[in-house]
């Protein structure tokens, strides 16, 4: 997908992917796929940010779940950098897991526990999964947090209360830095911070994407902040992919008609869209179980086909992949 170069790596694989969900009781249980056949495959030779954007509950978070081993499969597989982390076959141990990928997650105040120093966190992750000793441990967590402007100075011996979300987020960020994993699995990392904070989060990606080589899988609703930093772009809906490919090319000329919706709902100088523009039916539980085009009811230019035969990829001359019947 990017890059030019002779050590092309996989970044991120995925296999008919799949993870359903069966809520409500015996009588009245309902069927989410919550991750429905997702087939990506992205390889570079130098690292890079990938964003994942779609409405809340599309399944963007139980993607990132599925990644990181919080969750299993119902079927498929995803590898990432080379490396089977969810499906059948032989995985990494959960330390070695955590050597090539490492969570940042949307709350940083649920990352800690109150009653811990942040600083202990940063420790246990030197010694666990780098395993270091003591005096090593303390120089891998001054260059962490130097890196994400923090001092080890102001944050020893401090609970998390005493820290901003901002700041916080920086002290995870630097935990998830320390182990210097291939990648860094990110769910709407800014979400929770003070809007004027964002963007110096945002940054501080595309600043460590360059100094530890390190590539993100930046999970988002926010397309404003998903067009600046993303080299590359997934648009999720209802589970599944819709379209993939160069992030400017799909936020500037989106060619599904579900991407076409998001970029109409939200002028892209926004933050964030306001979430009741895109309107939800009382259908959104059987959108993910449909046959065919999850879209198909809200699509203009569906047609019977949408109905009951899912959309294969078709592959653009920009080389981006829309799941279209009409593509």
């Amino acid at each position: 997908m990017m890059g030019s170069g002779y050590m092309m790596k996989t970044v991120l694989k995925t296999d008919s992917l799949k993870k359903v969900y069966k809520l409500g009781g015996f009588i009245r249980r309902v069927r989410i796929d919550a991750v429905d056949d997702v087939n990506l495959d992205i390889k570079s030779d130098q690292p890079i940010i990938i964003g994942l954007v779609g409405e809340s509950g599309c399944g963007k978070t139980t993607f990132a779940k599925v990644i990181l081993r919080l969750v299993e499969p119902t079927s498929g597989r995803a590898i990432v950098y080379d490396r089977l982390v969810a499906g059948k076959g032989d995985k990494p141990t959960k330390q070695e897991l955590l050597a090539t990928l490492q969570p940042i997650f949307q709350n940083p105040y649920e990352a800690f526990s109150s009653y811990r120093t942040v600083d202990s966190y940063l420790r246990e992750t030197a010694v666990r999964v780098n395993q270091l000793s003591q005096a090593e441990a303390v120089d891998a967590m001054e260059e962490a947090l130097t890196s994400v402007g923090l001092e080890y100075g102001d944050v020893r011996g401090k609970y998390p209360n005493q820290f901003s979300g901002g700041e916080l987020q920086r002290v995870s960020i630097a935990r998830a830095l320390i182990p210097h994993p291939n990648i860094i699995i990110a769910d709407e990392p800014v979400s929770m911070i003070d809007a004027s904070l964002r963007m110096n989060v945002i940054n501080l990606f595309l600043t460590l994407k360059q100094e530890y080589e390190t590539s993100f899988l930046y999970i988002t609703h926010d397309l404003a902040t998903a067009y600046y930093i993303s080299d590359c772009i997934a648009v999720m809906y209802r589970g599944c992919i819709v379209e993939f490919g160069d992030a400017k090319a799909v936020l500037t000329d989106p060619q599904h008609p579900y991407t076409k919706l998001l970029l109409e709902s939200i002028p892209l100088t926004n933050r964030k869209w306001d979430e009741e523009q895109i309107a939800m039916s009382g259908i959104e539980i059987e959108e993910y179980q449909f046959e065919g085009c999850k879209f198909c009811n809200r699509c203009p230019i569906a047609e019977d086909i949408c109905n009951h035969q899912r959309p294969d990829a078709v592959r653009k001359e920009d080389g981006r992949d829309v799941y279209c019947h009409f593509a």
